[in-house]
């Protein structure tokens, strides 16, 4: 029986943001910044919205996800994102439920919340329920490629719009030089700015305890993946040697991780990416097998979706803040004095503006 609120149909778009010299971490070198935009059409007209981060990988595995699996959610009602997830798992099984197919997955049940909150006309972070109005947000970037200028550039930028915190990338070849630019990014910021590190899991063990020994006297607020995100001995051994407080889950496409750390004494913040880990219920189902270990989550990237999230479970505690698609959508986030506010529009509360887009035929 068709329905108002059903699935009618779908379109997905790319959307480029400004770049203007290739950027690189640890183990990427990223020469585009790019996403990838899902609209759900639902009987009534209400149009659902996601985006995911591409940059330059794998154009034709991840459209080829959507091929797959969008024409399976035809028909659904916007608010049975658990039937969906189902279906999507039971077809996805055979080649894997990670990888591509999840990232496609998300963004459907990204996009069926952002349709179903259209309807009720609520935000999605009140239809999760509430336990904070705002929370704390930091500044990311801090790239290896950046030039000590450029590093000084953005932390004091960030700064100067109010942020708390920073993150700088880590993982050179010689820890000694990742150890001179924090101290240049501490010299530059003060100290009532908070300064985290991350390798991007670039480092060796050695090198890791290394450098978190050396950075004590900077006080790192803490270490974000410093090795390979599996190597769940290396990252007991990491804490026990220097007692640095360590981050990780963005890598994930599931729980199993996060148990394997949290009952190794070996992770104080869980950091969960809303795509990978596949949908709103499974990133709160993280969030609470994180909180009975009483350990706090700061997810990664998404801010626009992960502020009313974080905002909804007890232990959210703040969100990471790139600007990328702030030119490209029509209500940029409202950021001050180092806290992030839920948008208040209804579903996510923004939308990309239809000029960036442009329709991959699938």
């Amino acid at each position: 029986m068709t329905s108002s609120i059903n699935i009618k149909d779908f379109k997905l778009y790319k959307a480029t943001a400004e770049l203007k010299k290739p950027i690189a971490d640890a183990t990427h070198t990223l020469s585009e910044i790019s996403f990838l935009v899902l609209r759900l059409q639902l009987e009534n007209g209400i149009v659902g919205e996601s985006y995911l981060l591409s940059f330059q990988y794998s154009p034709a595995a991840i459209t080829g996800a959507f091929k797959d699996l969008l024409p399976h959610v035809k028909g659904y009602a916007a608010n049975e994102t658990g039937k969906v997830l189902k279906k999507l798992d039971d077809l996805s099984e055979y080649f894997g439920n990670s990888g591509v197919s999840k990232w496609a997955r998300a963004a459907i049940n990204i996009a069926m919340w952002d349709a179903w909150g259209k309807y009720l006309n609520q935000p999605v972070g009140k239809l999760l329920g509430t336990y904070k109005d705002k929370c704390n947000i930091y500044g990311s970037g801090g790239w290896i490629s950046y030039t000590i200028d450029e590093l000084i550039k953005e932390v004091t930028d960030y700064a100067s719009r109010g942020f708390k915190a920073v993150k700088i990338k880590v993982g050179s070849p010689d820890w000694k030089t990742d150890l001179e630019r924090l101290r240049a990014v501490r010299s530059a910021v003060g100290t009532e700015i908070n300064i985290m590190m991350d390798a991007n899991q670039g480092m060796t063990v050695p090198a890791a305890v290394q450098l978190a020994r050396a950075a004590q006297e900077l006080e790192i607020f803490w270490f974000e993946e410093p090795i390979h995100h599996q190597d769940f001995e290396g990252y007991r051994m990491l804490k026990q040697q220097t007692g640095i407080s360590l981050a990780m889950g963005e890598r994930e496409y599931d729980t199993v991780p996060l148990l394997q750390l949290l009952q190794r004494n070996a992770l104080d913040i869980w950091q969960p990416d809303l795509l990978r880990i596949g949908s709103v219920e499974e990133w709160r189902e993280s969030a609470a097998l994180a909180n009975s270990y009483h350990i706090p989550v700061l997810p990664h990237y998404y801010k626009d979706y992960d502020v009313p999230l974080v905002c909804s479970i007890p232990n959210g505690v703040g969100v990471e803040s790139f600007d990328w698609i702030d030119p490209l959508i029509d209500k940029p986030m409202l950021v001050k004095d180092g806290f992030a506010y839920p948008h208040q529009g209804p579903g996510w509360g923004f939308n990309f503006v239809d000029e960036f887009l442009n329709e991959i035929k699938l």
